[in-house]
Parts: C-alpha cells; sequence; structure tokens
C-alpha cells in the first residue's frame, strides 16, 4: 500500500516559504520616500523630455545612504543627470549602474529633499507615438518596473509615495495624469502647464501620464469621485459610450469592498503594451477598446478592482503578485454575478479552469512561486486565472459573508500600504475562525491541481463513487460537490477527498439519471475521465 506523504510535502512547502527571498530588488532599508514631484517638459521636435524631480525621503532609523532608480544614457537611449541637490546644495552622489546612490549630509533633519535635474529619451516606460489617428501622443506606462526608464524614483511597490506631476508641453495638447488636477496655466511662447497631485501613496508601477489631443467628458460622481472618460476626438461618442459603465462598476465595488482611495477615476483610451493598465485613478485602455459597440465592461471592471488591490492594497514582493491580479480577476467575476446572475459566475470559471488547465500542461509552477527573479515574468495564467480560482475555493470554503468581511478587513487594514499572502490569510482566518494555513499552502505555494479519475454506481439505495487523485506530486485535501441528477431535480451532496483513493456511497431512493462532479463549480480540478 502506497502511504501518503503529503503532510511531509507540505511541511517542506511551508518552510521554503518562511525562508525563500521574495524577490531579489535591493531596498532602502531605512529610508523612505513620502512623496514625488515629478516637473517635465514635454516638446514635438523630438522626444528628448527635461527632467527635474523633487524627492522628500524620511531617514527612519540615522542617516544612510539610499538610492534611486534612473536608467543612464547609453548611444541613443536613457537619462542624463545634470545636477543633484540636497536642499540648496549639491548633493554627494554617485550614478552607477541605473542606480543614484545618494550620501546625505549627516545632521539632526531625518526628513530630506533632493533635487535631481536630468534630460533624455526614455527607450521605455514613457511612449511617445502617434495615435491611430496619426496625432502625436505621450503616454507613461510603466507597469512593472519600467518608470526607471523616465523618471528617477524607487521602482519597487514596496516603497509608495505621494505624486504630483507638473507637465510643461506646447498649449495644444490636453494633459491627464495621476492625481487631481491642481493648476492648468498658459505660460506664453505656446506653451502650457498643467499640475496634477495626488495624496494617497501610490506606487510608480501604476503612476502615469497622457498629453495628446482628448475629447473629455464627465461621466458621473460616485461617492464624490469625479468619474470621466478621456478619448480620442475622432471617436467621442463611442468611446464616452464604452466607457460609461465605469460608474456602475465604481459604485459596485466602493459598496462591497470598502472606500475608494485616490481623487478621481479617468478612464483613457492609450497606446499602451497592456489590454489595460490599472494606473492609480487614472487607467488606460488599448486603443481598440473604443468601438462603440460596449464589449469591454469585464475589461473595466477588471482595471478598476485592482484600485483596491494592487493600487491601494499593495504585494510587498512581487512573487505575490496574485494579491493584484487574481483579486482582480474574481472582484471581476463577482461583479458580473451581480449583474447577471450566478451561470455567469460559472461561465467565466469554467473559461479560466481550460486555460489553466492548459497552462500548467506547460508550465507546472505554483501560484506564488519564489524562483522568479525578474518581474516582468510574474504574470501569467496563475497569478491571474489560478489566483481568481483560490479566491473561488476561499469564498466556498469558509462560506459567502465570511469571505465578503474578511475581504473587508484586508482592505480596510492594507489600505494605502503593502501586504503579503500570510497577511490576507491572517485576516481570513480572524474573520472565518478557522486554521487556512494547509489551505493557503496547498492551492497557492503547491504546484497544480487534483486530477480526478472517477466512477459511479447504483447499489441497492445507495449511490458507489470511487474517486482517485491520479497526479503524483501531491495529495490534495478538499470538500467536493457531487450532483446526483433525476429529470430536473439535481440534489446536492458533499464529500470529502483526503487520500489518493477514495470510495463513498450516498444513499439514493432510486438510480440517478446521471451524476455530476462540482456541479456550481467551487473547485478547481481536472476531470481525467
Amino acid at each position: 500500500m502506497k502511504k501518503n506523504y503529503s503532510w511531509i510535502i507540505l511541511a517542506i512547502v511551508l518552510f521554503t516559504n518562511t525562508i525563500a527571498a521574495q524577490d531579489t530588488y535591493k531596498r532602502n532599508t531605512y529610508a523612505d520616500v513620502l512623496s514625488y514631484v515629478f516637473n517635465l517638459t514635454l516638446n514635438d521636435n523630438n522626444n528628448e523630455i527635461i527632467g527635474e524631480t523633487l524627492v522628500t525621503v524620511n531617514f527612519k532609523e540615522g542617516i544612510t545612504t539610499f538610492s534611486l532608480d534612473l536608467i543612464g544614457k547609453t548611444e541613443v537611449y536613457g537619462m542624463e543627470i545634470t545636477n543633484v541637490f540636497e536642499g540648496d546644495k549639491e548633493a554627494n552622489y554617485q550614478f552607477i549602474n541605473n542606480k543614484i546612490v545618494i550620501t546625505p549630509t549627516i545632521d539632526n533633519s531625518k526628513i530630506k529633499t533632493y533635487k535631481i535635474q536630468y534630460h533624455g529619451i526614455a527607450e521605455k516606460g514613457l511612449v511617445i507615438d502617434k495615435t491611430k489617428f496619426g496625432q502625436r501622443s505621450f503616454y507613461g506606462d510603466n507597469w512593472p518596473n519600467l518608470a526607471r526608464n523616465w523618471l528617477p524614483c524607487v521602482d519597487h511597490p514596496y516603497d509608495k509615495a505621494t505624486i504630483e506631476f507638473a507637465i510643461t508641453a506646447p498649449e495644444k495638447y490636453d494633459v491627464v495624469a495621476t492625481g487631481k488636477k491642481v493648476e492648468e496655466s498658459n505660460l506664453g511662447k505656446g506653451l502650457k502647464l498643467t499640475r496634477y497631485k495626488e495624496t494617497a501613496p501610490v506606487a510608480t508601477k501604476v503612476i502615469t501620464i497622457g498629453v495628446t489631443k482628448f475629447a473629455s467628458k464627465l461621466l458621473g460622481v460616485v461617492n464624490e469621485i469625479p468619474v470621466t472618460a478621456w478619448v480620442y476626438p475622432e471617436n467621442r461618442l463611442d468611446g464616452f459610450s464604452d466607457y460609461a459603465v465605469a460608474t456602475n462598476v465604481l459604485e459596485y465595488y466602493i459598496k462591497n469592498i470598502g472606500p475608494y482611495s485616490y481623487s478621481k477615476l479617468a478612464n483613457i483610451q492609450a497606446k499602451t503594451q497592456w489590454g489595460g493598465l490599472e494606473n492609480a485613478g487614472t487607467i488606460t485602455y488599448f486603443e481598440n477598446s473604443v468601438s462603440g459597440k460596449n464589449k469591454v465592461e469585464s475589461l473595466i471592471a477588471h482595471e478598476i478592482a485592482h484600485q483596491w488591490f494592487g493600487n491601494s492594497a499593495t504585494e510587498n514582493s512581487w512573487n505575490h503578485v496574485w494579491l493584484s491580479e487574481g483579486f482582480a480577476t474574481y472582484f471581476t467575476i463577482l461583479y458580473q454575478e451581480e449583474m447577471y446572475g450566478n451561470e455567469k459566475r460559472k461561465e467565466e470559471l469554467a473559461l479560466d479552469k481550460k486555460q489553466i488547465i492548459a497552462y500548467y500542461k506547460k508550465n507546472p509552477s505554483p501560484i506564488v512561486d519564489n524562483s522568479i527573479k525578474d518581474p516582468k515574468k510574474v504574470l501569467s495564467t496563475n497569478t491571474y486565472q489560478k489566483g481568481g480560482w483560490f479566491l473561488n475555493m476561499l469564498r466556498y470554503k469558509i462560506g459567502n459573508e465570511a469571505f465578503w468581511n474578511g475581504i473587508r478587513a484586508y482592505y480596510k487594514k492594507y489600505r494605502n500600504s503593502n501586504a503579503m499572502t500570510a497577511d490576507f490569510q491572517k485576516e481570513m482566518e480572524m474573520v472565518s475562525n478557522q486554521n487556512l494555513e494547509s489551505f493557503f499552502n496547498q492551492w497557492l505555494f503547491v504546484k497544480g491541481y487534483p486530477e480526478l479519475k472517477w466512477s459511479w454506481k447504483y447499489k441497492r439505495g445507495n449511490l458507489v463513487i470511487e474517486i482517485k487523485q491520479t497526479q503524483d506530486h501531491f495529495t490534495f485535501n478538499f470538500p467536493l460537490e457531487i450532483g446526483i441528477k433525476n429529470g430536473e431535480i439535481t440534489k446536492i451532496e458533499t464529500i470529502e477527498i483526503n487520500s489518493k483513493s477514495n470510495s463513498f456511497k450516498i444513499p439514493v431512493e432510486k438510480k440517478p439519471d446521471s451524476v455530476l462532479l462540482d456541479p456550481d463549480f467551487w473547485l478547481l480540478f481536472e476531470d481525467k475521465n
């Protein structure tokens, strides 16, 4: 008889998750950036930008060297530093390997402001291109760590700060950026200054600007948050129609999760490498998201969900990005469930399950994969669809009420802050009064899912079900709903699977017409029959 060693495997997983390094970014351990002011000058003659960034830093435990990310100039692309100041004096700094390493003056001041003056052409991060209608445009496209290509910053989500953009550009352009508009001034000589300020702390992965000829419209106001659309004038009516659903989505999330953190919700048609990019309060969508056919509701719901998860409650390590993408994936499904019913939830989960199974066959890895060192590689079907499926299973395990209470408690505690998977687990354990250690670990830190070979027969008033887990690497423990169908009536029974081979007898009145595994889509598994 083959012994079940899954508990040993799970213990190893627990130990490994405790000691594994989360990502390789070298953090400023004792220096915390409080705010950035990004002064940028854009022009139509070339793609060079002129920048002056003010960075205010809090030295938490004594004055210590700290560094900012900025991609240095090579032959064509990159930034060249002109000066770095500490207050009104030249700072002691070195620019090495795309890092501005600053040695502060030792004095009694724990909070210091630095000014970095620079110029250059960004290869990535700031997209300078023509729109599909031929208009020149400028867009920030920072995810995951491309802000360093055009902005001196701590380009990692662990260190969030308030943001201000001051954009000087040709006066013919409209300007939208992270935050609330606080100034728009004509400077003469064909130039205009536009300033936006966001007082909630934001990670650099989700800050942006959009500069081109826009048509803009107020779509509505939800809980004092203005919801707007910024689209190309050539397709303005289609864009206003396609993006109008954003007000309904925002209202749903505020009602069910908690307060919105940012000063506005702008929805922007953009030249972006992504389908949508969840920039804080300033979401960019791919150009062809505008069609006038209102087919981007799920995309809009996904990006708006990120305003809570990923933007406000932010993963503290790139390897835990499922706290952003898995949440946005499942909360899109929750929104769709609210709007269109439970069958829509099941339909979306069925589509996601197919993708998860297909992905696993080529990439056998867990949702939280500490072997990944490059943040550009953390996005996958695991972090999106499988992360969403994890939340669906968690909802079933602890119940709908506890699930929503836990979500609200987690968001309240980590709003405008950072969290790890263990933090989310702790909140869910508190509201559910359950120990979720093995549940979190087998679904998040162990690769794969149950692969089930099964059969059933009717014998003397009992439905006899035989279920085997055929995967070799791990034995999962889980509840499994059985749908017993007779005519139009389906009776649901729940069994507990806790070994490789399982046999169950369920009393029934007569032989079933058919038997279904997991008819309501609460378990991620592959049916091997």
